[in-house]
């Protein structure tokens, strides 16, 4: 990294940090960053140490399926983003540039990490929480068992017609709008089948049913939000140095009473996306910077707000992430 790469020309202007949720997992991910940056290597080898096994080896070379265990991937994506996000400051260091976003966000489980970010949580704090998040999640799914689909080419308020009148079946609710146009529905079996085959004859360009027996961001995930809040409310909070683009409403969080608050129903209500980046662009960012695994919110990004660059962790000179091949 002896040449400035370009992607530090942006940072003069203004600029928003964000974090990938679940989902954006795979097998090798962060192993290309480790190899190059020893401050990388050190936040995978301390989660090693919190956690009490080797999560590093099971992000590198799997088994895949251990990996899509939800409490495994968890921890595992939140690390992968803790390892970028510190090479990333680091590199800024490098070349003269202080750390000092306008504001950061994460999506869903992504949350976590911009409070990291901001200084907020701690980061053994931080990975317990969302280990416990996912090791929740994976028992809420096994007792109140539910599941999730995507949904292309419906708007928001037919999307949300559309759950209100499945209720009447079961649990259904509108979980993640990621971006016009794309959004995630979320409830107990029954009634998403019943949304699946109402957005479809609404239209919908694809409807399509994800792998997961979670109802994630819906009412199915009270019970899992409430044991989760016990551990969070004993966790040592911060004001946020930079302030933290809230999931569900898109709101700013600037101080600690905020952010419990919008920890306290964290699994269970829906993630606005479009919202926060909209917040984001409105508070002074002239770019986005997606850290973590996979680049899976730059492309949402770019469908909220073509006006605006999104850049990864390789237009700072940092490597090309490399997927290795499952066994």
């Amino acid at each position: 990294m002896s040449e400035t790469p370009a992607g530090f020309a942006h940072l003069h202007h203004g600029y928003a940090v964000v974090f990938p949720g679940q989902g954006s997992q795979f097998l090798g991910m962060g192993l290309s960053l480790a190899r190059e940056s020893d401050i990388a290597k050190r936040v995978w080898a301390e989660a090693n140490d919190v956690l009490g096994f080797e999560i590093s080896e099971i992000a590198w070379a799997g088994p895949a399926a251990q990996l899509d265990e939800t409490s495994i991937s968890q921890p595992a994506i939140f690390t992968a983003s803790m390892a970028a996000m510190m090479a990333f400051r680091a590199a800024l260091v490098q070349h003269g540039h202080p750390f000092q976003p306008r504001v950061v966000a994460g999506h869903s489980l992504g949350e976590f990490s911009a409070l990291v970010a901001a200084e907020v949580l701690e980061f053994p704090t931080a990975l317990r929480i969302v280990q416990e998040r996912g090791r929740l999640m994976k028992e809420a799914g096994a007792s109140s068992p539910g599941g999730m689909a995507a949904v292309l080419g419906l708007e928001r308020d037919q999307l949300a017609q559309i759950c209100a009148e499945a209720s009447s079946v079961g649990v259904i609710v509108l979980a993640n709008d990621n971006c016009p146009g794309q959004s995630v529905i979320s409830g107990e079996v029954a009634a998403l089948e019943v949304a699946m085959e109402a957005c479809k004859a609404a239209g919908a360009k694809r409807v399509t049913r994800l792998g997961i027996s979670i109802a994630s961001h819906s009412p199915l995930m009270a019970d899992a939000s409430a044991k989760l809040q016990e551990m969070i409310a004993k966790a040592e909070i911060k004001d946020p140095r930079y302030p933290v683009v809230a999931n569900a409403s898109g709101a700013l969080l600037t101080s600690a009473d905020e952010v419990r608050a919008e920890l306290t129903h964290h699994m269970e209500l829906p993630v606005n996306w479009t919202a926060s980046v909209q917040t984001m662009v409105a508070e002074g960012a002239k770019a986005i910077i997606d850290i973590g695994p996979g680049q899976v919110l730059a492309g949402l990004v770019k469908r909220i707000d073509r006006e605006v660059p999104t850049l990864g962790m390789t237009d700072f000179g940092f490597p090309a992430e490399e997927k290795v091949a499952a066994e």
